[in-house]
């Protein structure tokens, strides 16, 4: 049987690199995982809570965490500059006040600095939420995979396949479909290849969105 590998830890050190950044001890490790983890959630979840256009759209491509002894700097890839709360050195004071309050930072600081992104549709995340967007607003799921590779196309990518799994359209039986535009070589270490899961609620049950961007190859 194939066997699926994840395609960005299997492009480490290549054509990737790892989203949070820092040295610990073997015994701390699994607490600075856990932080990490609370960190990207809480600013999820307060991006969700005050942003201006209640779209349910989030926006974030990824967000990437250096550690150092008495510094966290958190960098958030962005693609949609309006979505973030008012203002925008004023909201990004107010995401860092809001997340050292969950956070009892002990002797460090916490910095946050917003990158915006030119080609957002290049990003598999914000893709995904396009395309549960279009189904919890009961549009056919075909047209949503369609309508994001045709956002794709707009940008240099090379290929996309876009998969869809679980409870479609509210069917009894749970199936797997999937579309593809252009070239994927996942086996292909070389290939710059971006990958996202991404977990819908329905009223029908929950379906499963997964994404692979052919960005270029080295």
């Amino acid at each position: 049987m194939g066997q699926k590998i994840n395609p960005l830890g299997f492009r480490l050190g290549t054509t990737q690199s790892h989203h949070s950044f820092w040295f610990a001890e073997p015994r701390n490790f699994s607490v600075g995982l856990q932080e990490d983890e609370k960190i990207r959630n809480s600013i999820k979840n307060y991006i969700q809570k005050n942003r201006k256009i209640s779209s349910g759209f989030e926006g974030i491509a990824r967000i990437r965490i250096k550690k150092r002894i008495d510094l966290i700097q958190v960098i958030i890839y962005i693609g949609f500059p309006n979505l973030l709360i008012e203002g925008r050195t004023r909201g990004i004071e107010e995401l860092q006040i809001n997340v050292q309050k969950k956070f009892h930072f002990s002797n460090r600081r916490l910095k946050i600095a917003i990158t915006i992104l030119e080609k957002p549709y290049e990003q598999p995340n914000i893709l995904a939420e396009y395309i549960a967007l279009q189904l919890k607003n009961r549009v056919s799921f075909r047209k949503a995979m369609k309508k994001a590779i045709e956002l794709t196309e707009q940008t240099d990518t090379k290929g996309i396949q876009v998969q869809i799994a679980g409870r479609i359209d509210g069917k009894e039986i749970a199936r797997v479909e999937w579309i593809r535009e252009g070239r994927v070589p996942l086996q292909t270490i070389r290939a710059k290849i971006d990958h996202c899961s991404y977990t819908i609620r329905t009223i029908y049950g929950v379906l499963g969105i997964k994404i692979w961007i052919f960005v270029d190859e080295e």
